[in-house]
């Protein structure tokens, strides 16, 4: 018996994220894109299915490139509410370092669940907390991920650079080299998948100059060169980490970078704000990836990234939410809304588009993961979509559906699809207690704070 083929027709509108002309709708089959129908075009062959959708917006499955997802459990604490980076980060720490797996659990399902909701299918984590009792932090999330029925990056973060040592965080957080880099071999092993249609990979992601030492840099990037995997790090997220390298290592951030072998393609970058001209052309040379966090760069107040010089360069450009203590949110969308606000303060209305900016958050995004299974919308890519509709009082007189998406501030999808599975339905995402989950995140979050 052939597959279910499924038409998704006559869209209100799409965003592709190319040239391709999809009015006429969608032909999904065995989990993948099959026709990209022109405006009156009908499928080659009759569908078993088909889906009205003459009331959604149509767009690629968002893809977010840079998270932690346990930070869930941290949002908006008063302590750290008006903190730039350093001082948030020493404050937070050592809270933090009380995360079990039963919280980074629920933790990690709520913000795949938010992010799912606002149209993501992708997800790259960076997890960098493996204190006593937490050592298969890693293992937990992909649990929660293959419970949510999304894709993942899942990055291997570390930390081996204490305050004794003159690094940031505390000691209870530190592991040792050597235990990273064999969790690391273990993960790879275990879980990565490659090839189109991956649902989990894994990244070696040492977590930035100032929390892991040169050493476990350079070794990370020699284990991802074998094991032929991505390489990811915060850096020049402000200016303090670049007094900290030059202070440290008598080296600017992209030196350090390369003085450590992680100058290439193989690397995507958290942040990426603090570059002067030579090092944007550095970067882009390399094809290095820059992950933008617009809404944790505000919250933070650590500036804006280059994004336009960056991709001039021939850098590669995606979103990512950064993590939920300090963006609060886990939501695509509006954090593709904020890029374009704030990247427009930079560059000019007029070089800054909704279509741009979407751009980022799909194909670009997929870029910096290294995927060309996903992120546009044509034949043979995944069938990882994101469905809108504008029927809300916030978009009632909106004329362009494409460009109401963000300047009317949508933010929660109607329906999500990854792989030709309906993951939301109404808003809902299928078979989740979401009033349950809420009330267990909760409580862990104030158990948390409590240091109970």
């Amino acid at each position: 018996m052939p597959a279910t083929r499924t038409w998704l027709k006559t869209p209100l509108a799409t965003f592709t994220a190319n040239d391709l002309d999809a009015r006429g709708g969608l032909v999904l089959q065995d989990g993948l894109i099959v026709e990209v129908l022109a405006a009156g075009q009908q499928p080659s062959t009759p569908c078993g299915q088909v889906f009205d959708a003459r009331e959604h917006v149509i767009l690629p499955g968002l893809i977010n490139t840079h998270h932690h997802f346990y930070q869930t459990l941290t949002r908006a604490w008063a302590p750290v509410v008006n903190q730039p980076l350093f001082p948030w980060l020493k404050t937070l720490y050592p809270v933090w370092a009380r995360l079990t797996p039963e919280k980074l659990a629920l933790a990690t399902k709520v913000a795949l669940a938010e992010l799912l909701l606002s149209g993501c299918t992708t997800a790259a984590d960076h997890h960098y907390l493996f204190p006593q009792g937490l050592e298969n932090a890693i293992d937990v999330q992909v649990e929660s991920v293959r419970e949510l029925g999304m894709r993942a990056m899942l990055t291997r973060g570390s930390m081996s650079l204490g305050e004794k040592d003159g690094g940031l965080p505390p000691q209870q957080t530190v592991q040792e080299g050597e235990v990273i880099l064999a969790d690391s071999q273990r993960l790879i092993a275990e879980y990565h998948e490659r090839g189109n249609g991956a649902q989990i990979q894994i990244a070696l992601a040492p977590c930035s100059p100032f929390s892991v030492t040169p050493q476990i840099m350079s070794a990370s990037a020699e284990l991802a060169n074998k094991l032929d995997v991505r390489l990811h790090t915060h850096l020049a997220e402000t200016l303090d980490e670049e007094d900290f390298c030059l202070q440290r290592f008598g080296l600017r951030t992209v030196d350090y970078l390369d003085s450590v072998g992680w100058l290439g393609p193989r690397t995507w970058l958290a942040h990426g704000i603090h570059f002067n001209p030579d090092e944007i052309a550095r970067l882009g040379a390399a094809g290095t990836g820059i992950c933008h966090c617009p809404s944790s760069n505000m919250r933070l107040a650590s500036g804006i990234c280059p994004t336009l010089d960056l991709t001039a360069a021939g850098a590669l450009l995606g979103l990512g939410v950064d993590g939920s203590a300090s963006n609060d949110a886990s939501n695509m969308m509006l954090e593709t809304r904020q890029a374009l606000y704030i990247q427009r303060l930079r560059y000019g209305a007029e070089k800054i588009t909704p279509q741009l900016v979407l751009g980022w958050a799909t194909k670009g995004s997929a870029q910096l993961l290294g995927r060309t299974d996903i992120g546009e919308l044509a034949v043979g890519k995944q069938a990882d979509l994101a469905l809108f509709k504008l029927d809300e009082l916030r978009f009632s007189g909106s004329h362009d559906p494409v460009s109401a998406l963000l300047l009317c501030g949508a933010d929660r999808a109607d329906r999500v699809m990854v792989g030709g599975k309906w993951r939301v339905i109404d808003g809902q995402v299928e078979g989740l207690d979401l009033k349950g989950l809420i009330a267990d995140h909760s409580q862990a979050a104030r158990q948390l704070i409590a240091g109970v």
